[in-house]
C-alpha cells in the first residue's frame, strides 16, 4: 500500500521503486485522432489502478509515451510494461478500430515489440556509492 511519504509499506518492508518507462508505437506511427492520446492515457491509467501502479507523471508525443511509476516489489518492471501494452491496446482498438485499421490493416497492434526503462531513486549514484564505502 502507498502511503502519503510515497513509500510502499508492505510487513516486511518499506520500498520506493521508480521507473521512467517509454513506449513507442509500431512503425513509429504517428497517431494524429483527436482524442486518442486521451484515451490512451485513460487506459493506461484505469490498468495501472487495477494492479497496484501509481502514476508519478505521463505524457505523450505524437508516436510514443513517457511515463514515471511507482510500483510494488512483487511486480517486474517487464510485467508491468506487458500489461500496460496488452490493456492499452485491446481498449483502444475497441475504441478507435476505423482509425487503426488505417494505419495497421488487419493487424491488432499499437506498440512496438522493445520498450525503454529506466529504475529512478531519491539519490543519485555517486551519494550512494559515497554511502556505502564510508560504512562502517
Amino acid at each position: 500500500m502507498i502511503k502519503e511519504d510515497g513509500y510502499v509499506h508492505l510487513r516486511h518492508n518499506k520500498t520506493l521503486l521508480l521507473v521512467h518507462v517509454i513506449f513507442v508505437t509500431k512503425y513509429r506511427k504517428e497517431l494524429e485522432a483527436k482524442g486518442i492520446w486521451e484515451a490512451i492515457k485513460q487506459h493506461i491509467y484505469d490498468a495501472c489502478s487495477d494492479n497496484y501502479i501509481h502514476i508519478v507523471t505521463m505524457e505523450s508525443d505524437k508516436d510514443h509515451i513517457h511515463m514515471l511509476l511507482r510500483y510494488e516489489p512483487t511486480q517486474s518492471v517487464s510485467g508491468i510494461v506487458s500489461k500496460l501494452k496488452q490493456i492499452s491496446t485491446y481498449r483502444i482498438w475497441k475504441q478507435y478500430p476505423k482509425y487503426l485499421k488505417t494505419l495497421y490493416w488487419k493487424e491488432h497492434t499499437l506498440w512496438s515489440d522493445g520498450y525503454f526503462a529506466a529504475s529512478v531513486g531519491n539519490a543519485s549514484k555517486e551519494t550512494i556509492e559515497n554511502y556505502i564505502k564510508n560504512q562502517g
